[in-house]
Protein backbone atom coordinates (compact mmCIF):
# COMPACT_ATOMS: atom_id res chain seq x y z
CA UNK A 1 0.00 0.00 0.00
CA UNK A 2 2.79 1.88 -0.19
CA UNK A 3 2.65 2.86 -3.95
CA UNK A 4 -0.82 4.58 -3.04
CA UNK A 5 -0.86 8.55 -1.75
CA UNK A 6 -2.33 9.85 1.36
CA UNK A 7 -5.23 11.09 0.87
CA UNK A 8 -6.32 7.84 -0.69
CA UNK A 9 -5.28 5.90 2.11
CA UNK A 10 -6.76 7.96 4.91
CA UNK A 11 -9.71 7.78 2.65
CA UNK A 12 -9.66 4.06 2.68
CA UNK A 13 -9.23 3.97 6.51
CA UNK A 14 -11.86 6.04 7.43
CA UNK A 15 -14.51 3.79 5.33
CA UNK A 16 -13.28 0.83 6.39
CA UNK A 17 -13.63 1.97 10.26
CA UNK A 18 -17.50 3.34 9.38
CA UNK A 19 -17.90 0.08 7.61
CA UNK A 20 -16.73 -1.89 10.96
CA UNK A 21 -18.65 0.71 13.09
CA UNK A 22 -21.86 -0.46 11.39
CA UNK A 23 -21.47 -3.36 10.99
CA UNK A 24 -20.16 -4.48 15.00
CA UNK A 25 -23.03 -5.08 17.31
CA UNK A 26 -20.18 -5.26 20.22
CA UNK A 27 -19.56 -2.63 22.41
CA UNK A 28 -17.80 -1.46 25.68
CA UNK A 29 -19.47 0.38 28.50
CA UNK A 30 -16.93 1.81 30.71
CA UNK A 31 -18.22 4.59 33.51
CA UNK A 32 -21.04 5.44 31.55
CA UNK A 33 -19.69 5.94 28.54
CA UNK A 34 -20.18 3.41 25.77
CA UNK A 35 -17.86 2.98 22.56
CA UNK A 36 -18.57 -0.08 19.74
CA UNK A 37 -15.92 -2.36 19.22
CA UNK A 38 -14.41 -2.30 15.33
CA UNK A 39 -12.69 -5.49 15.65
CA UNK A 40 -11.98 -8.04 18.16
CA UNK A 41 -8.84 -10.98 18.68
CA UNK A 42 -7.52 -13.12 21.06
CA UNK A 43 -6.35 -10.78 23.84
CA UNK A 44 -8.22 -8.04 23.03
CA UNK A 45 -10.11 -5.50 21.26
CA UNK A 46 -9.85 -2.16 19.30
CA UNK A 47 -11.63 0.99 19.48
CA UNK A 48 -12.00 3.99 17.71
CA UNK A 49 -8.97 6.26 18.86
CA UNK A 50 -11.11 8.99 17.58
CA UNK A 51 -13.43 8.36 20.24
CA UNK A 52 -11.20 6.95 23.10
CA UNK A 53 -8.08 8.28 23.43
CA UNK A 54 -7.57 6.08 26.87
CA UNK A 55 -8.91 2.69 28.61
CA UNK A 56 -7.68 0.61 31.19
CA UNK A 57 -9.61 -1.09 34.15
CA UNK A 58 -12.85 -3.16 34.43
CA UNK A 59 -14.81 -2.92 31.15
CA UNK A 60 -18.67 -4.63 30.31
CA UNK A 61 -18.69 -6.56 26.83
CA UNK A 62 -21.97 -5.85 25.24
CA UNK A 63 -23.36 -7.40 22.41
CA UNK A 64 -26.47 -5.41 21.47
CA UNK A 65 -28.34 -5.02 24.68
CA UNK A 66 -27.20 -8.50 25.87
CA UNK A 67 -24.23 -8.54 28.65
CA UNK A 68 -21.54 -11.04 27.82
CA UNK A 69 -18.53 -10.31 29.64
CA UNK A 70 -16.54 -8.36 31.94
CA UNK A 71 -12.96 -7.61 31.27
CA UNK A 72 -9.63 -6.06 32.72
CA UNK A 73 -8.15 -3.86 30.05
CA UNK A 74 -4.15 -3.63 31.36
CA UNK A 75 -2.93 -1.53 28.58
CA UNK A 76 -3.65 0.34 25.30
CA UNK A 77 -2.11 2.21 22.64
CA UNK A 78 -3.06 4.11 19.98
CA UNK A 79 -2.16 2.19 16.58
CA UNK A 80 -3.70 3.51 13.04
CA UNK A 81 -6.37 5.11 14.69
CA UNK A 82 -7.64 2.38 16.68
CA UNK A 83 -7.01 2.01 20.15
CA UNK A 84 -5.83 -1.78 20.81
CA UNK A 85 -6.93 -2.51 24.32
CA UNK A 86 -4.92 -5.40 25.82
CA UNK A 87 -7.03 -7.78 27.85
CA UNK A 88 -5.75 -9.70 31.15
CA UNK A 89 -8.86 -11.40 31.91
CA UNK A 90 -12.52 -11.89 30.30
CA UNK A 91 -15.01 -13.15 32.76
CA UNK A 92 -18.16 -14.43 30.98
CA UNK A 93 -21.32 -13.43 31.99
CA UNK A 94 -23.59 -16.13 33.25
CA UNK A 95 -27.75 -15.82 34.35
CA UNK A 96 -27.40 -17.94 37.30
CA UNK A 97 -24.78 -17.93 40.42
CA UNK A 98 -22.33 -20.85 40.00
CA UNK A 99 -22.58 -24.48 41.76
CA UNK A 100 -20.45 -25.48 45.01
CA UNK A 101 -20.88 -28.54 44.62
CA UNK A 102 -20.58 -31.55 41.60
CA UNK A 103 -24.20 -32.75 40.49
CA UNK A 104 -24.54 -35.92 39.57
CA UNK A 105 -27.13 -37.97 37.70
CA UNK A 106 -29.59 -36.52 35.64
CA UNK A 107 -31.52 -33.03 35.92
CA UNK A 108 -34.97 -33.51 36.63
CA UNK A 109 -37.55 -31.50 34.70
CA UNK A 110 -40.58 -32.55 35.93
CA UNK A 111 -42.71 -35.26 37.62
CA UNK A 112 -45.64 -37.49 36.07
CA UNK A 113 -48.27 -38.13 38.00
CA UNK A 114 -49.77 -41.62 38.55
CA UNK A 115 -52.34 -42.69 35.88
Amino acid sequence: MEFLPKELLEGLRVAQKRKSAKTSRLRVLADGASWRVLRRFKGGFALDADRVSHLRGYVDLYDGSTHIATCLIIASEVADGELICNVKRETAVADRAPLDFVFEGPEIAGYLSKA
